[in-house]
This record gives structure tokens, C-alpha cells and sequence, in this order.
């Protein structure tokens, strides 16, 4: 009889230990949901210049994804930013990136090679306007920029996009009424120090760490882009419809500001993909996304606006079927 209670015993105990074996597996699928099941191989993602916000934001999403895909790898590319940056997913030169909305736009009404086959996956934060320059400078206007020596970006960067259109809405060509520069952020700031240049344009996530620690060294102020500025720069339609009047807040750049927030013009960034790009790995790289804001949003303060309310919003683009299987999963 003893005996036969210790069989049950052990029976019942072995039973026991296999529940409890098949709960904490469920609890580590629930908890990594991709798991060994992630997708492999490895994909690129085009970022933008080494001290844009665009690389700091790539480099902190690869060694998230590094923890929820770990047998994906991702490799990142350096570009000049938006418009680059939208070629290359689209031809296939690169999986996935960050673009800004009017870059997008603008690909897409050239008709540029692979347009049709541009997905998004999330709506991210917006990227501010700067039009930087030295404390002294009697430019308090764009208007007042015509005949100085203004950096405007790169070709093909999103810089020079949105240059040309805020220059376009004062009335003033970026090929004959300044005299342009092409640099990126990189460069940008010790050219204004060394008073080559005369302003510059930038645009990205508040705060880009080259403006702070521009302003940190030499006394700078911000141009405001006014109200009537994005009227006009609304009525010239297509690309320019992406652009939104935004305030930079007066704690961006504190010492660029002196505590007054300026007039400016926003527009949302794109996570993008191509069609064809496996579902799977859309899902859990738009998962990621979402799940890292708070960690990614520590070092870019910009990415704490990833909200997924709006994150689906990803307009000009059609939503990846990836990310909307995403999107759905997490549905109230």
C-alpha cells in the first residue's frame, strides 16, 4: 500500500513538474514572442549622417532588435538622409529605413524607380526645421537670407528638400538669390564657427546633439519660419502639403533660445520598407519599434513622441501588411 502511494506520489509530482515545465514555456513565448521562431539572415538598414539623429536613432533600434530578433542581423548604412534614403529602399538597395514624409511624397510624384512598391510601417516623431545662425547676425528673417552663404544640405539629403521649398515660400531660389552650400550636419556647425558660411538649414528630431553642442561653444540663434511662411509653403502643394507649422520649444537649445521657444515647420518621419519584405520581419521590427520608445528615448529624446495611436498613420504610404497584422494583435 505504501508502495503504491508512493507511485501515485511520484506520478502526481511528475505531472506537477511537466505543468509547470509547459507554463514557463508559455511564459517565454508570451515574453518573446519571436523567440528561436524569429526571422534570420540579415538585412540593411540606411540610416543617415554620423551625427544626425537618424544614425543615433538606427544604432539604438539594432541593438533593440539585437534582443527581440537575435538571429537577425542588421546592418546599418550611412547616407545623406531622406531622399537617399528613399531610393535605396525602393530599388532594393536597402530593406528598411527612416525617411521623412515630404521626401516620400516627392519620390513618389517623380514616379522614381520601385515608388509603387514603398511601404510604411510606423509613423514616428517629426523632425524640426533649424535655420541656425550667429548670435550676431542681423538675419532675423528668411527673406534676409538672400545674397549670404547658406549651407542647405546635401543632394539627395532631406535637408536640402525642405530648403529649397521654406526658400521658395520667401520668394527667394536656392540657386540664385543665395549662395549654397552643400554640407551635412557634420560639417555644418564649424563652418558657421569659422564664419564660411553665413547660416545653415537643418532639420531633424529636437535636440540634434551638433546643434547643442554647437550652441554649448559659440553663441548661436534660430530663425523663425512664420505663420505666413507655411501658408506659402502650403500653396505651392505636392511635397510641400507634408509641412506643418510646429514651435520649437524653448528648452531644446537653451542657450541658443534664452528660454524663448521659436516658429518653425514640422514633418512626421517614416519607418519604410518595400513590398515582397517578409511579413514576419515587418511585424517584429514594427513590434520593436513601438516596444523601445522608452529605451531609445533616453538618448533621442525625439523618439519618445513614437505614439501607437499614431503610429499606423503612415501616409503617403499604403501600411506593410506586416506591421497592420502588428497593429491588429495589439487592437483593444
Amino acid at each position: 500500500m505504501f508502495q503504491a502511494f508512493s507511485r501515485i506520489g511520484r506520478r502526481r509530482a511528475l505531472q506537477g513538474s511537466a505543468a509547470a515545465f509547459v507554463a514557463f514555456g508559455l511564459l517565454l513565448w508570451w515574453l518573446l514572442p519571436l523567440g528561436k521562431s524569429s526571422p534570420g539572415g540579415t538585412v540593411s538598414f540606411s540610416t543617415g549622417s554620423a551625427t544626425g539623429v537618424y544614425q543615433l536613432y538606427g544604432t539604438l533600434l539594432q541593438e533593440a532588435l539585437a534582443k527581440d530578433m537575435p538571429r537577425l542581423n542588421v546592418e546599418l548604412r550611412e547616407s545623406v538622409g531622406s531622399q537617399e534614403n528613399v531610393r535605396r529602399v525602393a530599388t532594393g538597395k536597402a530593406d528598411f529605413t527612416i525617411a521623412a514624409a515630404d521626401a516620400v511624397a516627392k519620390y513618389k510624384r517623380e514616379g522614381g524607380r520601385g515608388a509603387e512598391k514603398l511601404r510604411g510601417c510606423a509613423r514616428l516623431y517629426d523632425d524640426y526645421v533649424h535655420v541656425v545662425v550667429p548670435q550676431t547676425s542681423t538675419v532675423e528673417s528668411i527673406g534676409q537670407l538672400k545674397g549670404k552663404k547658406v549651407a542647405v544640405g546635401q543632394p539627395g539629403s532631406g535637408v536640402r528638400l525642405i530648403a529649397e521649398h521654406v526658400l521658395r515660400a520667401a520668394d527667394l531660389d536656392l540657386n540664385k538669390d543665395i549662395q549654397p552650400v552643400s554640407a551635412g550636419i557634420g560639417e555644418m556647425p564649424k563652418l558657421l564657427e569659422s564664419k564660411k558660411i553665413d547660416a545653415f538649414f537643418w532639420s531633424g528630431g529636437l535636440p540634434t546633439s551638433a546643434v547643442t553642442d554647437l550652441s554649448n561653444r559659440f553663441d548661436i540663434r534660430l530663425v523663425p519660419i512664420t505663420p505666413d511662411l507655411v501658408e506659402q509653403l502650403h500653396e505651392q502643394g505636392q511635397e510641400a502639403e507634408y509641412y506643418r507649422s510646429a514651435v520649437m520649444p524653448a528648452e531644446a537649445y537653451p542657450r541658443a533660445q534664452s528660454g524663448v521657444s521659436v516658429q518653425t515647420v514640422a514633418v512626421a518621419n517614416l519607418l519604410v520598407t518595400r513590398a515582397g519584405t517578409d511579413t514576419t520581419l515587418t511585424e517584429g521590427m514594427t513590434r520593436t519599434v513601438i516596444h523601445s520608445r522608452d529605451r531609445i528615448g533616453e538618448e533621442v529624446h525625439a523618439a519618445q513622441r513614437v505614439d501607437l495611436r499614431t503610429a499606423i498613420y503612415t501616409d503617403p504610404l499604403e501600411l506593410d501588411e506586416g506591421a497592420r497584422r502588428y497593429y491588429r494583435s495589439v487592437k483593444p
